[in-house]
C-alpha cells in the first residue's frame, strides 16, 4: 500500500507538468524517432559545363543553384506541365474575371493571416486532454466536430427542392446492405 502512495506521490507533478502544456496542435504524428529522415534526402543534378560562360548569371547568396533538386518542377515535367509556372507570381490572366466577381462586395487583403490566427485560437481552446497528451492521441476530428457538415441532413433538406444529388442514394434508401462472408445474410450498417 505504502509503494502504491509512493507512486501516486510521484506521478503527481509529473501529470500536472504535463497538463500545463500549452500545445495547439491537434494532430499527433510524430514517429518518435530521433534519426533521419531517410525521404528527405534528394540527390543533386548532375554538374554541366555551360556553352556560354559569360551568360552566367551573378551569384546569389542564399540563393537557388543550378544542380539545386526541384523535385515539384521535376513531377510537373515529368506530367506534361511548364515548371515555369510555378514560379508565377500574381492573378493569371484567365482568373482575373473570376477574382473580380468574387471579391466585388469588398475583400480583406490580409485575411489568410486572420484565419490563420483565428484558427490557432480554436485549436488552443480545443487542444488535447491530459489523458489524449500522455495517450499521444490524434483529436482533430473531436476538436472541428462543431464545425462538420453532417452529410446526411444536407441530403434530406435539399431533396425536397428538387436539385439534383447525384452523389446521393436514392430517395428510399437510408441504409446500405451488406453481406456477411460467413453466412450470406443481409446485414444493415449504419
Amino acid at each position: 500500500m505504502r509503494a502504491i502512495a509512493l507512486m501516486m506521490t510521484m506521478l503527481g507533478p509529473v501529470l500536472g507538468v504535463a497538463a500545463c502544456s500549452t500545445d495547439p496542435h491537434l494532430m499527433n504524428i510524430s514517429s518518435g524517432r530521433s534519426s533521419p529522415d531517410e525521404f528527405a534526402i534528394l540527390p543533386t543534378k548532375p554538374l554541366t559545363m555551360p556553352t556560354d560562360l559569360s551568360a552566367l548569371p551573378a551569384p546569389t547568396p542564399g540563393g537557388a543553384n543550378s544542380t539545386d533538386p526541384t523535385p515539384q518542377a521535376d513531377a510537373v515535367a515529368a506530367l506534361g506541365g511548364n515548371p515555369g509556372q510555378l514560379a508565377a507570381q500574381g492573378v493569371g490572366a484567365a482568373d482575373g474575371a473570376l477574382i473580380s466577381y468574387a471579391s466585388r462586395l469588398g475583400r480583406d487583403a490580409g485575411i489568410r493571416q486572420v484565419t490563420a490566427e483565428e484558427d490557432v485560437a480554436w485549436r488552443s481552446r480545443h487542444s488535447r486532454r491530459l489523458l489524449e497528451v500522455l495517450a499521444r492521441t490524434n483529436v482533430y476530428y473531436r476538436a472541428y466536430e462543431p464545425m462538420t457538415l453532417d452529410s446526411w441532413a444536407e441530403l434530406e433538406r435539399w431533396r425536397p427542392t428538387g436539385v439534383l444529388l447525384p452523389s446521393a442514394p436514392p430517395a428510399g434508401v437510408a441504409k446500405v446492405e451488406a453481406v456477411r462472408p460467413a453466412d450470406n445474410a443481409p446485414v444493415l450498417l449504419d
